[in-house]
């Protein structure tokens, strides 16, 4: 019975296949999966957006708005309790740091991500923010919108090209889908992912783009997200402010970025799963109970700068009393910028599910309202607008943290409807780009792949090099000799060949050495020498051994390192042919042409 249903299931399967590839063109089916990757992609944002503010929802809409709330020190804790636990023993699989697996995904795994990434992570991550954890949505959505186009494209048999163009697509379509946002979910892939826009990718990713972002805007109205009222237009006077802010943001950048992976690098040493939980809960209980605009993404936090209500942000604290303060107040937005990085690791540390998107949103939006409240107090200058400080400052901070400044740019201007402030969130962000990448040259994405030496993707000789693998370039057709032949039966064994080198091996295949032609020539005409030597006196030990297995980027480096045009490849120190560089070339530009062809 079962058989028979599987039949009929595989025959019904491979009947899809082959219509779609008898009736529907190659480029024209890549545009259809972009679109139905756009939609499954705007889908998932709006059903983590609906869960997590469903369950924040429901836990604080009754907090007292005029002193502590004493719950901010229990919800975190079961938020991360519950998210870790379902990793560990329902997923069991890391789903944490979505962008950078997308990035070792792109680079190491063909752009194959695993099925069950195309939910897991939005259940995971909408229980770690819904109960309070610092965290972002937007790398859990990234990553499912990613695994979406991944397994869209696998199902239907795409090859890895385009399997890769869909992850991309999936990626763009999480980002325009959650923050309705199509141009920066576009240069999200372009300039993080690091996907090479071409005439071949464009069209899928920007319909990709353009499908969920118009899902979105049916489903959550026409407004941007963080929509204010512009009331005071961009003025000359204040450009120098602007240059200031941009390298403050820099700096806040580095800070956060440093402090991120220290805290990070503290909390791995801990082994027991419970320990970091009881760390990590601890450590963000406290944090928010005394800086409540933490719990979460903070974006409530970002509409009362908007608003104009600046005071709200200190609603169920204990700074509420000292709200009208500027000492107090100022000192208040203050912690929240330096502590929301330790929340944050402290979340993702102790076993929640999130990402450094929002966090980065978020701090670059107090950045730039403390900048300019701190100044207006003081009235050293003219007139700085907090709230579009804010704006600015939050594309600093991004591309800074991201080093991405045109997603900056422009994920600022469609987050905020603010395009009116386009030269100072150009000036801001190239500066704080300029100022991080002096003293970091990864991003918080890329640097973790780094520190590994599996960071490939802003790196095209080694993506392209990824792609290939030993086994297609290996020679198994040179003639193999021993060491005990004498030189005339050596002589015999080049006149059959049409090589130049020739493996040495003994009775168990294990490579001794190896002979060159050029270097015996000068003796191979002296036939009294024929019964007298024998190759185990001139053959020579090969510059490099290739293993099999090894990374093609390893294999290129040890031709660099020992200036040979071919090496031998062994197998537990048993030979199994040659590699020559040349071939290497040949198949390099095979992969390169058919990666980049439009």
């Amino acid at each position: 019975m079962f058989e028979k249903l599987n039949n009929l299931k595989s025959d019904w399967y491979i009947k899809i296949i082959l219509w779609r590839e008898h009736h529907i063109s190659e480029k024209n089916f890549i545009l259809i999966l972009s679109f139905v990757t756009g939609l499954l992609g705007a889908a998932a944002a709006l059903l983590l957006k609906f869960i997590i503010h469903g369950i924040q929802g429901i836990l604080t809409d009754h907090f007292n708005t005029e002193g502590a709330n004493y719950l901010y020190l229990i919800y975190p804790g079961i938020g991360i309790l519950l998210a870790g636990l379902f990793v560990r023993h329902i997923v069991k699989d890391d789903i944490s740091h979505g962008v950078t697996r997308i990035l070792y995904a792109i680079s190491q795994r063909k752009s194959r991500l695993k099925p069950h990434n195309m939910y897991t992570s939005i259940l995971a991550s909408s229980v770690t923010i819904g109960f309070g954890g610092s965290v972002g949505a937007e790398a859990p959505i990234v990553y499912t919108g990613a695994a979406i186009g991944s397994n869209v494209g696998r199902f239907f048999k795409m090859d890895e090209r385009t399997l890769m163009l869909l992850l991309g697509c999936g990626a763009t379509a999480g980002i325009a889908g959650i923050f309705k946002a199509p141009i920066a979910g576009l240069l999200f892939t372009i300039e993080v992912l690091m996907l090479d826009l071409t005439a071949f990718s464009i069209m899928p990713l920007l319909i990709s783009a353009v499908t969920a972002a118009s899902i979105a805007y049916v489903f959550s109205g026409p407004m941007a997200q963080f929509s204010f009222e512009q009331t005071d237009s961009f003025a000359a006077e204040r450009i120098p402010y602007v240059i200031l802010l941009g390298i403050a943001c820099g700096f806040v950048s580095l800070y956060f970025t440093r402090c991120m992976f220290k805290a990070e690098d503290l909390l791995k040493k801990v082994s027991s799963p419970w320990i970091k939980f009881a760390i990590g809960a601890t450590i963000l209980a406290i944090l928010i109970f005394i800086l409540p605009p933490l719990y979460g993404e903070g974006y409530s936090a970002i509409l009362d700068i908007y608003s104009g209500d600046y005071e709200n942000m200190t609603i169920n604290s204990l700074f509420y009393e000292g709200r009208n303060n500027f000492w107090i107040f100022s000192s208040f937005i203050l912690l929240i910028i330096l502590t929301k990085v330790f929340a944050t690791s402290a979340t993702n540390g102790g076993g929640g599910v999130g990402g450094t998107f929002a966090p980065s949103l978020f701090i670059g939006n107090m950045v730039g309202f403390l900048f300019a409240f701190a100044l207006n107090h003081f009235g050293y200058t003219p007139f700085l607008p907090e709230k579009n400080f804010a704006v600015i400052g939050m594309a600093g901070v991004m591309s800074g943290v991201m080093h991405a400044p045109l997603m900056g740019i422009f994920l600022s201007a469609e987050l905020t409807g603010g395009f009116d402030l386009f030269l100072p969130l150009m000036i801001v962000s190239t500066l704080s780009y300029g100022t991080i990448r002096i003293f970091e040259p990864y991003s918080i994405y890329t640097r973790r792949l780094a520190k590994k030496g599996e960071l490939i993707t802003h790196h095209k000789d080694k993506a392209v090099l990824t792609l290939l693998k030993i086994d297609s370039v290996i020679e198994t057709d040179l003639q193999i000799v021993k060491p005990d032949m004498t030189l005339g039966e050596m002589v015999k064994v080049i006149s059959k060949s049409e090589r130049n080198i020739f493996p040495v091996t003994d009775d168990n295949d294990r490579l001794l050495g190896i002979v060159l032609l050029n270097d015996i020539r000068n003796i191979m005409f002296q036939q009294r020498l024929y019964d007298r030597l024998k190759v185990m006196q001139f053959m020579i030990s090969p510059p490099g051994k290739i293993e099999i297995g090894m990374p093609m980027e390893k294999v290129m480096s040890l031709f660099d390192s020992t200036n040979a045009w071919n090496l031998p490849v062994v197998e537990n120190g048993k030979y199994i042919g040659f590699v020559s560089k040349a071939k290497i070339f040949n198949s390099y530009r095979k992969v390169l042409k058919h990666f980049s062809e439009d």
